[in-house]
């Protein structure tokens, strides 16, 4: 269960056990605005997800939201929900349905790690891409000392194909990158994947006006 620690709109800390938990996913909304300001401020390590800054108020975060965490035809973003607080995210990027390829990526609030949400994410994702979409080739990538993401990668059925010298620079520092890929031609892991409330066949526009910020 998620348990709300401090009842403020900002600022409150979800702890979650999402063993046997029913999670789903679904588009990013505008009142998942405080959920994504607590796994920024939580999770330190998720500040590369916002390359351009991490946003400083909910208005920002509701801002973010419209512009990076959207579904198109290139491009889709889901949150993953815990008894209604968002606690992640899993989409695919650089849709290219010439070559039927795709990059995958995820991510979770630290209080939601080490359960298994991120790979039956990775997985639903992915079997969303192959059977919705139409593509027979996922990639992605995460940093060689990285170990928790290799595993989320490895069990949700991505195969390491290689590492990719220097590839991501964070501040001043830069890393190797190792690279996993899925086809749709690949055995199936046997992983309980995640219900989710949208559709991925057509372009969609989560609802991310909010009245009360000046956003309708």
């Amino acid at each position: 269960m998620c348990r709300v620690v401090s009842q403020d709109k900002v600022q409150h800390i979800c702890e979650c056990d999402t063993a046997g938990v029913d999670a789903h996913l679904r588009p990013w909304v505008a009142d998942d605005a405080p959920a994504l300001a607590n796994a920024m401020r939580t999770s330190p390590d998720l500040a590369a997800q916002f390359p351009g800054g991490v946003p400083s108020t909910e208005l920002d975060f509701v801002s973010y939201m419209a512009q990076h965490l959207v579904s198109g035809t290139a491009k889709h973003d889901l949150a993953i929900i815990v008894d209604g607080i968002a606690v992640g995210n899993v989409g695919l990027s650089n849709i290219e349905h010439v070559h039927q390829t795709g990059w995958a990526y995820y991510w979770l609030a630290k209080g939601a790690r080490g359960r298994g949400l991120a790979t039956r994410g990775l997985a639903t994702i992915a079997d969303l891409a192959f059977t919705e979409l139409g593509l027979f080739r996922l990639e992605l990538g995460h940093r060689t000392g990285n170990a928790a993401s290799c595993r989320v990668a490895s069990r949700a059925g991505f195969r390491p194909e290689g590492i990719e010298r220097q590839k991501l620079r964070y501040g001043k520092q830069r890393f190797d990158v190792e690279t996993h890929a899925r086809l749709t031609l690949d055995p199936v892991p046997d992983i309980e994947l995640i219900p989710r409330t949208a559709s991925l066949a057509g372009p969609r526009q989560p609802d991310l006006s909010r009245p009360d910020l000046g956003l309708a």
